[in-house]
């Protein structure tokens, strides 16, 4: 692997962690602008092993807005961040998979 591939890959996850740390603080704060406009036209996201709902981001930011609603403290702590780029050998940087873990505190 070069190193021009390298610095790529580095780029590239930091800024996947740029957009997962962004999503945190947009569910946050409440800030439902931000949390929509973090997904692409098609993108997706699913809540349902939480017990709540997978759908479009414009769906899920009403859902959490109302769900979230008796919670105005909240705080997203987000770890073991997994990327991963398509194949590896052809990554072009322009899709990723994550998966992570998170502990969300919330309070009334």
């Amino acid at each position: 692997m070069t190193q021009r591939v390298e610095l790529a890959t580095v780029r590239d996850r930091l800024a996947v962690d740029e957009v997962v740390t962004e999503y945190a603080v947009a569910v946050d704060d409440g800030d439902w602008e931000t949390y929509r406009g973090l997904f692409t036209s098609d993108g997706r996201a699913d809540y349902r092993s939480a017990g709540g709902i997978e759908g479009d981001a414009k769906a899920v930011a009403a859902w959490l807005a109302e769900s979230l609603r008796g919670f105005p403290v909240r705080q997203h702590l987000i770890v073991n961040r997994r990327v991963r780029f398509g194949v590896w050998e052809q990554d072009t940087g322009d899709t990723a998979r994550v998966r992570a873990d998170y502990v969300n505190p919330m309070g009334a």
